[in-house]
């Protein structure tokens, strides 16, 4: 069909083009057809753009199979004194001629990040293996490649990487650091709370490992200052290269408590950094009873019970309406679908001025509850409703995070309506088979320092199992419950300057602490400016960061700080309002932990792959065997170039030269 309308624009070009210059004209010149050929000529190309043909350009293209050489840039390479090895090694397989011949090569490093812009300084502070394995994924999808990885095989962070590579492409690595054995004593994971109750005895778990071949005995004891507050002897074998230490520590001081674990022997070692590790604990004096009262059994109860106690500073008990007394030590009640033998404990939480927690469902007496809170007015039917959760993102009473409420089962409640009396912040709105109700699911009170907490429905037990589907873990869930009883165990007014902190870092951490700032309304003020500043109390240095704003809160990085003991002091410019607190940085570095490269699991991922391991000395045996494969071709790749009339911009400057020549020609003859 184009070619039939190129046609017809031809022959049309050509009658006008003789009509114009040829029809009745007894007078022809040569400058005749000249004009003729370019009025032909310029009318035709404008037919020609309005048609707008499509041309077709074949191009062949050759694509080389991927080659990612990956050097490791972590501190533990260093560490090894394996750091001119890994940039010889490096730099021989990169720049190969041939290599470059047959592989499209790329160069990454990686330490704490993955990284195409190589500069290599054997500073990073982790070894992240999984970030390796994700971005080749990501890189060379669909595609056949290999990788070369040039690392001490140590890992730091993120899953093993034994299981993050694909199996189906392979992975040569080249072992850096002295494959040799050395005798080394190590403290591995530890593992403790984070709090501790004064008086009472906290446990320590610790897993030593040995690296060697002899029987030795060595002492593992836990410092505190100066002074020993435990010892145990171990003993090792070539059998024997892991024990665990269990330990019970006095909590005799308030406050955060640092110690030190350390491992030693009679043999001589060349790595003693690994023999000890910082730990810390805080001891509080204190600890929060929460109440569950309920006169009906409910799976409920339970998993609130569970979840609660999950943090240590908490404690649960289950009572009858009927069991609780004036002399019981109660911090915060929860109130599970209160009837009217909930009529002595709303007098005692009146009487006591207690913050408590209600929880209704299809047992509750509504009735009952108008009568005795003044926070909402229930009107509710006998008909039984199912109610889903929407996060309310607005919700500021304190910092909370959707956990993937909109996944959740809904709860059940009577049917009706439900108003509020006094001012209340919702976090969770209710819908009814995605209906808007516009009506509360999980609300909060806080008038004259007396706090409340209202969730309108039952089976919130569901909540807690789909939170562990979704995460592997019941701690996003069992946080947002822990946040809610934190709200109600303190009766402290709103602060408009919320700061959120660690005591303690490692010094391979991320050192981030965040804000909010709150205006008069209690609303989050996203125009605040927050400084904060940063004094070491040993060397009375001074540092001085701005505060960025993130989605919710402000945020600042102190990386780069090194180990010791700082005061802070977080600053709103405008209505200076200042939050005062310390932490320390310990100085544990987990890159200086290793003695020897990973030759085992290096070896389980290139079996893993169908590949093989190497050492520095063998590169020239790797890239022959990578110049040798026969699974890594170059594949001709025919690209087809489509390309429409109208884009042909010198067809329009044709047609302009056309017009401009014939006019002139016209001008000079005395035709215009």
């Amino acid at each position: 069909m184009t070619i039939f309308y190129i046609i017809l624009a031809i022959l049309f070009a050509a009658a006008l083009s003789f009509y114009q210059y040829f029809y009745k004209n007894n007078a022809l010149t040569k400058s005749t057809f000249v004009l003729a050929a370019l009025r032909f000529c310029s009318i035709f190309s404008v037919l020609l753009l309005l048609i707008n043909p499509i041309f077709s350009r074949k191009t062949f293209e050759n694509q080389k199979a991927p080659l990612a050489v990956i050097v490791d840039n972590s501190g533990s390479v260093e560490n090894l004194k394996a750091e001119k090895v890994a940039i010889e090694v490096f730099k021989k397989i990169s720049e190969n001629k041939e290599l470059a011949e047959k592989f499209d090569v790329q160069k990454f490093q990686f330490d704490n990040d993955f990284s195409s812009e190589i500069n290599l300084n054997f500073k990073g502070k982790n070894s992240d293996f999984e970030q390796v394995s994700k971005n080749l994924k990501t890189i060379f999808r669909n595609k056949k490649f290999a990788t070369v990885l040039i690392s001490d095989g140590n890992q730091t962070k993120g899953n093993d990487y034994i299981y993050s590579f694909d199996d189906t492409n392979k992975v040569y690595p080249v072992v850096l650091g002295d494959t040799t054995t050395f005798l080394d004593l190590k403290i591995g994971q530890l593992n403790v709370n984070k709090y501790a109750f004064q008086k009472n005895k906290f446990p320590l778990e610790v897993f030593l490992q040995y690296s060697g071949n002899k029987n030795i005995n060595a002492t593992f004891n836990i410092s505190q200052g100066k002074t020993i507050v435990a010892t145990q002897n171990v003993s090792f074998s070539a059998t024997n290269k892991a024990v665990k230490v269990d330990l019970l520590l006095p909590a005799n001081n308030v406050g955060v408590q640092f110690f030190t674990t350390k491992i030693s022997s009679k043999e001589f070692e060349k790595n003693t950094v690994n023999n000890s590790k910082p730990f810390v604990v805080e001891v509080i004096d204190e600890r929060t009873t929460v109440a569950i009262v309920s006169s009906i059994n409910h799976p409920d109860i339970g998993v609130l019970k569970r979840s609660i106690e999950t943090n240590l500073q908490r404690k649960v008990l289950l009572l009858r309406p009927q069991e609780i007394t004036n002399n019981q030590e109660i911090n915060v009640y929860i109130l599970y679908q209160p009837t009217s033998e909930f009529k002595s404990v709303f007098d005692l939480i009146k009487k006591q001025n207690k913050n408590y927690f209600v929880i209704t469902g299809v047992s509750t007496d509504f009735n009952f509850l108008n009568q005795n809170q003044s926070t909402f007015d229930f009107k509710m039917s006998n008909q039984r409703e199912d109610y889903l959760p929407i996060f309310k993102n607005d919700f500021n009473i304190f910092v909370s995070e959707d956990i993937g409420f909109n996944k959740f089962s809904p709860l059940q409640n009577a049917y009706g309506t439900i108003v509020a009396k006094e001012n209340i912040s919702i976090l969770l709105e209710s819908t009814i088979r995605n209906v808007a109700t516009n009506q509360p699911l999980l609300a909060f009170s806080d008038s004259f320092g007396k706090r409340t907490a209202y969730l309108f429905g039952e089976n919130s037990w569901r909540w807690r199992m789909q939170s562990f589907v979704d995460n592997k873990n019941f701690e996003k869930y069992d946080v947002f419950l822990d946040k809610t009883i934190q709200f109600l165990t303190s009766n402290d007014s709103k602060k408009s300057l919320v700061v959120n902190h660690e005591n303690y870092y490692n010094a391979t951490d991320a050192i981030e602490i965040t804000a909010q700032y709150f205006n008069k309304n209690y609303e989050f003020d996203e125009n605040a400016k927050l400084t904060i500043e940063v004094v070491n109390k040993k060397t009375k240095a001074v540092k001085k960061y701005d505060l960025l704003k993130s989605t919710n809160d402000f945020k600042v990085n102190l990386d780069g700080l090194s180990a010791g003991q700082y005061t802070f002091v977080v600053k709103e410019l405008n209505s200076k309002s200042t939050y005062a607190g310390f932490f320390e940085i310990l100085d544990f570095d987990i890159e200086k932990q290793f003695v020897n490269p990973d030759l085992i699991k290096l070896k389980q991922l290139a079996t893993q792959t169908n590949a093989a391991v190497y050492v520095p000395n063998q590169v020239d045996d790797l890239i022959k065997k990578l110049l040798d494969a026969t699974e890594y071709k170059t594949i001709q790749k025919e690209i087809v170039k489509k390309t429409p009339l109208i884009e042909w911009e010198w067809l329009l400057v044709f047609i302009a030269i056309c017009l401009a020549i014939e006019w002139f020609l016209r001008k000079y003859r005395g035709m215009l």
